[in-house]
């Protein structure tokens, strides 16, 4: 079979590969361009219609084509081509299991880097809410609302019925989404003295046996005690641990929502401390699933020339990633205290894109008594969709399967590598029931 016919088969018959973003490119922002490409892809979809479960994009397409005059996509106002980019999140889901026709098949179809260029052309037009740009200015309202008083004024604020509807009103946050705690004891400030004294590392396939954590902005700010659970178990297998010096969010917020030159910016000043960390021997990790995508691929596909970029692409890991490729190699102790029962475990999107296999639930089924039931759906949470007032009940709505097979399964625990996703579950079941990361229940496995 020749090179040209082999493009040409039908289905996912081989694996898909991803081009460059090219938003370098002379022609990537002009809107006829675009245009004639959302048609173009649109058609596709159009007479495909295999994603129309992932998310609220590809219903909206559907409608507004099925209620068009002529029932195709030429019957469709170029307007209205808007409302399918908005819902648009970039899990990545329908280019990785679903699309046939994506790279390398003739027909090119990469969906979510395409909506992509609309949110960017978007942005540049300056066609953008000001809720949007504050929702994802992690870093700095991180900030903000980590200062001790202002913490305890945000934290009552987003538990108050009154305030949540005046936000409402305001800014157009939805009453009913679960908002981010904020911590003025941040992780930085509680790991500020950290030393793995006494640990020498140990490489073990991939894996060099000491690791940078990227703590990321919610990790920080929003959840600090998950990254100390990773420290302490890869502290217990041995493993030396620093904090990244420096560092602000990995941009996975504001590529989003098509700021790419905001990207540019996190990616200069993230880039050279992490590259100087993998020339010292050191192993990155970061313990939201996003923030790993976005240094293994997003960056990548933005810069594909540059050295350091493709340095830390294959130096980051996440953390069930790194502890599994141990175990494969004999250096993962599996002196589990305590049993976990039964667990309903949700893969999150942007960690099943990642190709690694299911490590999550691999970790966690080495627990003895332990029975964990893995939930491959999406939560439609994103960050900042969820809690957008438009946007909030359809997020629900993706997510009502999820909540559906907790509810089901009544398990002791249930969890996701996303602690956003796990919010947003809580909010579905309304039962009291918190949820808990993996890397908690890893701990308490071990009886650290």
């Amino acid at each position: 079979m020749t090179p040209d016919s082999d493009e040409r088969r039908e289905g996912s018959l081989q694996a898909p590969t991803r081009h460059p973003l090219g938003w370098l490119g002379s022609g990537f922002y002009d809107e006829s361009s675009l245009m004639k490409e959302l048609e173009r892809v649109f058609e596709i979809c159009h007479g495909c219609r295999r994603c129309v479960s992932l998310c609220h994009s590809f219903p909206t397409l559907f409608d507004l084509v099925d209620n068009s005059p002529t029932l195709e996509v030429d019957g469709v106002k170029k307007d209205d081509y808007w409302q399918v980019v908005e819902h648009c999140y970039l899990c990545d889901l329908c280019f990785m299991t679903k699309c046939p026709y994506v790279p390398p098949h003739e027909w090119n179809v990469d969906f979510p880097h395409l909506m992509l260029r609309a949110k960017a052309v978007k942005f540049k037009k300056g066609d953008v809410k000001k809720r949007d740009r504050l929702l994802t200015n992690t870093d700095r309202v991180g900030k903000l609302a980590g200062v001790p008083v202002v913490a305890q004024v945000v934290n009552a604020a987003n538990r108050s019925g009154i305030m949540r509807k005046l936000l409402d009103k305001v800014l157009g946050v939805h009453p009913q989404a679960l908002l981010p705690e904020y911590h003025s004891n941040t992780l930085r400030k509680r790991l500020k003295n950290l030393k793995s004294d006494g640990l020498n590392a140990v490489p073990a396939g991939r894996t060099r046996g000491k690791v940078a954590l990227f703590a990321t902005c919610y990790g920080n700010f929003n959840e600090p005690p998950i990254g100390e659970d990773l420290i302490s178990i890869f502290e217990h297998n041995g493993i030396p641990v620093t904090l990244v010096e420096k560092e602000q969010c990995c941009g996975m917020p504001k590529l989003e929502l098509g700021d790419l030159e905001a990207v540019v910016r996190a990616k200069e000043a993230n880039i050279p401390e992490l590259a100087k960390l993998v020339d010292a021997g050191w192993d990155i990790v970061a313990p939201v699933p996003s923030c790993v995508l976005m240094f293994k691929q997003e960056l990548p596909l933005m810069f594909p020339d540059d050295p350091d970029v493709a340095k830390v692409k294959h130096a980051i890991f996440d953390p069930f990633e790194y502890l599994m490729l141990r175990h494969k190699e004999g250096k993962l102790k599996t002196d589990f205290k305590n049993g976990l029962g039964s667990v309903s475990y949700h893969a999150p999107c942007h960690q099943r894109v990642q190709n690694i296999g299911p490590k999550t639930r691999e970790m966690l089924s080495l627990v003895p008594d332990t029975e964990v039931e893995t939930i491959e759906r999406c939560s439609g949470h994103d960050g900042t969709y969820a809690v957008k007032s438009e946007c909030h009940e359809i997020s629900m709505k993706i997510c009502r399967p999820v909540v559906n097979r907790v509810q089901q399964a009544k398990p002791n625990h249930y969890s996701s590598d996303c602690p956003m996703a796990g919010h947003q579950i809580e909010n579905g079941l309304k039962n009291g029931q918190k949820p808990e990361h993996p890397l908690t229940l890893l701990r308490i496995a071990y009886g650290l």
